[in-house]
Order: C-alpha cells, then sequence, then structure tokens
C-alpha cells in the first residue's frame, strides 16, 4: 500500500512539476521589469522623440513657408532645393547607382541614394518557408532588403525648412578603395557629408563612419538625430516562435542588455541614458549598430507585431543621437547571424542578443550548456547524436541519485507487507494510518522522498534547454532522422485543419514518441499496484488519470516546439526506462535490502528531528479530528 502511496506522492510532485514547466514556457519570453513598464508604451511617442531636438541646443530661426516659383525654370527650382536642403541642393538631384562589398561569408549591396545599405546577402544561411502542403520552401538570407526601410539622419542644417536635411533625400558620389566604399553628398567649397564603410575579412562587421567635412558654420549642433525603420523578413519555419524572438535589443553603457516586449507592440524611451549598441534582431540574426567614440543619446525603440497574413514578420524602428567628434562619429555594425562566440568577440556583450533567457537558465545556457556542446560538436557532426552524447551525459552524472531512487522504491516495495497489516489494522482512519506509516520509516531508516531528487536536479537543465534549442543557431537547420531542421519542429504528417492549444497542422513524431515512453514508464510504475484500490478511492483514481493526462496535454505544447528539445526528452525517457530496468533487475539484492532494513530496525533510534515533530503533529491534528467527531455527535443527538 505504501509503495502506491509513495506514487502517488510523486505524481502530485510531477504533476506540480510540469504545471510549473507549463507556466514557464508560458512567460519565457523576455518580461518588462519594472523600470521598463514605467516607460512611454504609445507609438506616437516614438514620433514625438525622433521630431524632438535638443531643447538645450534650440534651432535657429528658419523659413517654414517658403515662397513656391510660378514656373519651372532652372532658377526657380534651384531655389526649391536651397530652401529646402540649403548647401546640400546640388545633392538633392542624382541617379541611384549600387555598390557592392563581398567576402567570403557576405556580400553587401549599397545604394548612393542615401549612402545606405542596400541588401545583406549571407552565403551560408537560407531562409525556410512552407507551402500550402507543408513541404519546405528554401532561399538565401537577406536582410535590411525591405524597400520600406529606411536608415537616414536629421542633419541639422540653418536656414533650410524645418531647419534639418534628411541624408536619406540626398545623392551621394560614391568611391570605392579595395574593401572601403564611400558616399560623399558635396556642400560646396570642399565642405561635404560622408559615409564610409570597410567590410572586415572573415566576418559580418563594418567599420562604419560618418563625417561632417568643413560644416561646421553650416551646422547649428554637433549632434545627428539618427532614424532607423526596418521591416523584418519571415526566415523560418515556425513563424510563431520567429515572431515571439525578434525584438530591438539594446545596452546601456552601465547596465545590462535589455530589449522591447517581443509578444506585443512596445515603445521604449531611455531619455539621457547612454547608450553602448542597439540592435534589430530575428529569431537568429541580427543587425547590430556598435558606438566606438561617443555614446548614442536619447534613444527611442519601438517594435510592432502583424497578423501572420502579412508579408513581413516585424517593424522594428530605433531612433538615437550620434554625437559628432571632431566632426565624425566611429561606430561598427554588425549584419549577421546570431552565433554566440562571433557575437562575443565583438565585446561590449553582444551576445545578449541571443535569448537564451535571463538569470540562473540564460547562465547555464550561455556558460554550460552552449560550451558543453561545443565541444561535443567537435567529435560528432549531426547535431543529432550531439543531443544524445548530452542526454548520455546528463544521465550519467545524476545516475548515482537514480540508483538511490530506485533503491528507494525497493525499499518501500520490500514494506509492502508491513504496509498492508497497517491497512487492515487501521482501515479507512487515513491519519493512523499515516503517521503508523512515519513511525515504519524512522523505524526502517526509509526516505519516502527519495525518489524526487533526480527531477528536481534535472529540473533547471530542462528549462535551460527549453530557451536553448530555438535560439541555437547551431542547430538551425541540421537534420536527424525525419527531423529536418531541430531547431525547428519535426512534422511526419500535414493536417488539413489546426490542432487545438496552438499546436499548429501537423504532427510530430519525436513529440508522440516523447508521450509514448512516458506513458509507457507510468504504466510500468503502476502496474504492481492493488487494482481494487485504485478503483475503490476517488482521490487515488483522479492521481492515476493525472499520471496519463498530463503526457497528453502536454503533447500539444511540444507540437510546435523545437525538435531539439523533443528528441532530448525522448532520448531522456528512453536511457531512463533503461537504467531503471538494469538498476532494480540486476544491480539490486532484494534479500540484502531485507537484511539492511532489520539492521536499521534493531539500531538505537534518536530521539528528535522532524520525524518526532511530524509524528506530534498527527497526533494533534488526530486529537482535533476526535474531538470534531465528538462535537458532531453531541450535536446530532441535542436534534434528535
Amino acid at each position: 500500500m505504501e509503495e502506491k502511496r509513495n506514487n502517488y506522492n510523486t505524481t502530485i510532485g510531477l504533476g506540480i512539476i510540469f504545471l510549473l514547466l507549463y507556466l514557464w514556457m508560458q512567460t519565457t519570453t523576455p518580461a518588462k521589469t519594472e523600470e521598463q513598464q514605467a516607460q512611454p508604451t504609445q507609438t506616437e511617442q516614438t514620433d514625438t522623440a525622433v521630431q524632438n531636438n535638443d531643447q538645450s541646443n534650440p534651432q535657429p530661426a528658419v523659413a517654414q513657408n517658403p515662397v513656391t516659383p510660378a514656373n519651372n525654370s532652372p532658377e526657380a527650382q534651384n531655389a526649391v532645393a536651397v530652401a529646402q536642403y540649403g548647401v546640400f541642393a546640388a545633392a538633392s538631384t542624382g541617379s541611384e547607382q549600387l555598390e557592392v562589398l563581398e567576402n567570403d561569408l557576405v556580400r553587401i549591396t549599397f545604394s548612393s541614394k542615401g549612402g545606405v545599405i542596400k541588401e545583406v546577402f549571407l552565403k551560408n544561411y537560407d531562409k525556410i518557408n512552407t507551402d500550402e502542403s507543408g513541404a519546405d520552401k528554401k532561399s538565401p538570407v537577406r536582410l535590411l532588403e525591405d524597400s520600406k526601410n529606411k536608415f537616414e539622419y536629421d542633419l541639422p542644417v540653418s536656414g533650410v525648412v524645418n531647419g534639418k536635411v534628411n541624408s536619406g533625400d540626398l545623392y551621394y558620389q560614391a568611391s570605392k578603395n579595395g574593401n572601403t566604399i564611400t558616399f560623399r553628398a558635396p556642400a560646396g567649397e570642399g565642405q561635404y557629408f560622408e559615409q564610409s564603410y570597410t567590410l572586415t575579412p572573415d566576418n559580418y562587421t563594418l567599420d562604419y563612419q560618418v563625417k561632417a567635412n568643413g560644416l561646421q558654420n553650416v551646422f547649428y549642433k554637433n549632434e545627428l538625430r539618427l532614424n532607423w525603420v526596418n521591416y523584418l523578413d519571415k526566415l523560418e519555419r515556425n513563424q510563431q516562435y520567429e515572431r515571439n524572438m525578434s525584438s530591438v535589443y539594446y545596452k546601456v553603457d552601465t547596465k545590462s542588455t535589455s530589449y522591447c516586449n517581443c509578444r506585443q507592440d512596445d515603445v521604449k524611451s531611455l531619455g539621457g541614458e547612454p547608450l553602448k549598441w542597439f540592435a534589430h534582431s530575428n529569431q537568429f540574426f541580427n543587425t547590430a549598430i556598435v558606438a566606438n567614440n561617443f555614446s548614442f543619446l536619447d534613444f527611442v525603440g519601438e517594435t510592432k507585431v502583424f497578423d501572420y497574413s502579412n508579408e513581413d514578420l516585424k517593424l522594428l524602428k530605433s531612433s538615437a543621437l550620434v554625437t559628432l567628434n571632431n566632426g565624425s562619429a566611429n561606430m561598427t555594425i554588425y549584419s549577421g547571424p546570431n552565433e554566440f562566440e562571433r557575437l562575443k568577440a565583438q565585446g561590449n556583450s553582444l551576445q545578449d542578443i541571443i535569448p537564451f533567457g535571463a538569470s540562473i537558465f540564460g547562465a547555464i545556457n550561455r556558460w554550460v550548456i552552449h560550451p558543453i556542446l561545443d565541444i561535443l560538436s567537435l567529435a560528432f557532426s549531426n547535431k543529432g547524436l550531439v543531443i544524445l552524447m548530452l542526454t548520455l551525459l546528463v544521465k550519467f552524472l545524476v545516475y548515482p541519485l537514480t540508483y538511490r531512487m530506485v533503491l528507494s522504491q525497493s525499499k518501500m516495495s520490500a514494506l509492502k507487507p508491513r504496509i498492508d497489516e497497517l491497512k487492515k489494522k487501521h482501515g479507512d482512519d487515513q491519519q493512523a494510518m499515516s503517521m503508523e506509516t512515519m513511525k515504519m520509516y524512522s523505524e526502517f531508516k526509509v526516505n519516502p522522498l527519495g525518489g524526487c531528487l533526480p527531477i528536481f536536479l534535472q529540473m533547471p537543465i530542462w528549462f535551460a534547454l527549453y530557451r536553448f534549442f530555438p535560439a541555437a543557431i547551431e542547430f538551425r537547420q541540421h537534420s536527424f532522422l525525419w527531423a529536418s531542421d531541430l531547431s525547428s519542429y519535426d512534422s511526419i504528417m500535414q493536417l488539413p485543419f489546426d490542432l487545438p492549444f496552438g499546436a499548429g497542422s501537423h504532427l510530430s513524431l519525436f513529440t508522440i514518441i516523447w508521450v509514448v515512453t512516458t506513458l509507457w514508464y507510468t504504466w510500468y510504475s503502476m502496474k504492481q499496484m492493488d487494482a481494487t484500490a485504485m478503483q475503490s478511492n476517488d482521490q487515488m483514481k483522479i492521481m492515476r488519470y493525472m499520471q496519463y493526462t498530463m503526457p497528453v496535454f502536454f503533447m500539444f505544447f511540444f507540437n510546435s516546439f523545437a525538435s531539439g528539445l523533443t528528441l532530448y526528452l525522448c532520448f531522456s525517457n528512453i536511457l531512463n526506462i533503461l537504467q531503471t530496468l538494469v538498476t532494480k533487475n540486476y544491480l539490486i539484492d532484494k534479500d540484502k535490502i531485507m537484511a539492511e532494513l532489520e539492521a536499521n530496525r534493531a539500531k538505537p533510534k534518536k530521539k528528535g528531528g522532524w520525524r518526532q515533530r511530524f509524528e506530534e503533529t498527527m497526533k494533534e491534528q488526530q486529537r482535533i479530528q476526535a474531538e470534531r467527531q465528538k462535537q458532531q455527535q453531541q450535536s446530532g443527538k441535542k436534534k434528535k
């Protein structure tokens, strides 16, 4: 009987664990801090901040309503250009020319209209979308490619309409020297505004510089406002997770990395806090801008979530003040994959863009799981085998606890005849039964909770891996068996309808295997129980149903999750079954267990401790229950 009770307690514990796991999974998208929640959350505030100039350095008086010429003569057109663009009037007209910088990893196309990046073509990565039948469609990954994108500066030019010139409206003179491209917008008399890009070899980084040459008397302040609008492309098969793991990231100089809300529209306005970098990130790719000889100020970041039917994934916006030191500002642009070591090498905690999670679980992913998988990947090229080796390593490390768990269960089984005698003695008196059972445990020195420790020890690993596989680009588009991408769900069948609870319109075989192995292990653990007791006790029935329904419930959640995690869970279940069978049938001697129990019983017992306190508590509860029953009996006699 007590073996059953232990299994029921384990069931409750597992139920709580799975509930916590589910709640964790539902809330692991980066949450707002109290400081972030206090920031503005309306889109209009972004536009206000973008348009706002430094009030401590007011603009000079400008012509707000210039006279429109009555004819289209060259002189009239020039007058309009001068009113709108000032010294940059000559650069306001021209034709767009494209230039390219390239290395073994990336090909970057630039436009002379605005002097901006037109497209970043990643040579070693594909994007995957699915057609109506569920089949994968591959095409190259291109970042910053949307024609609606903007990357432009408000140039603080004196005497022009609105007091500023939009750098994106200008046509630049391009010159290329090796792996450097320079775009120059002339402003007459040797004056110019310049943007230059140098592509570093074997990397995704650009050394980027903006320079205002001879414009000290033209610019009424030494700050430029950078406005960046970026429509993210859909790059992954599982667009739900891609959308929930894409956002604007940023790092204040003296603080840890933060971000805009990933699951809903959000605005973050930092005011005067100095910023080291900010980035627009997809699930596995990002474009980041790092300040080198200054700090960004007055940063505003915004995310706008689109419906799944939209051709774009999300809209990300950023705005910040760029301070010119001696007429220039030096920056670094990274536009490429979220490779941990490559981002870490950039410095400034740029690797925190990868959404491995926060607190202890993020630390486990960054500094424990990721290095271990890197080492295993040196020995095994197949990522499925790497996951298997990780599972074996975890099972090896916790096996001493697994052995103690099986040993504890075997001791409980050895005490089963004595527990049955207690049941006959006390009948349905559960409190008396519990107290006598605990006395027996104390007498034979058996720990009824000995089977829970391995589960609790592995929980941090489970939570960490939940965040790891959808974020680790090392598993993206790596296949194993029928799974074509271990960072996304595996599918063996496309369904003509959507499953409930957001499970998608497919069936994941790894998830099904996990459910089946979990149910089998549950059946194996329960098969020696007293079926009559199970059917006669409603509480026991509920517990049994919980054991069988929990895996089925979680099947809907894991069906659309990264197959790397469900593969790990499958390996873990199978190895757990094998460890239990081998340990119980070949490594544990039942005769030795009985001898040990009898020896424990013969040893003198210490007074005090939690068992004595438990017994005292149970006696007090029995006394209270007896008094209540007595009062109820007396009350019944009075009514009669």
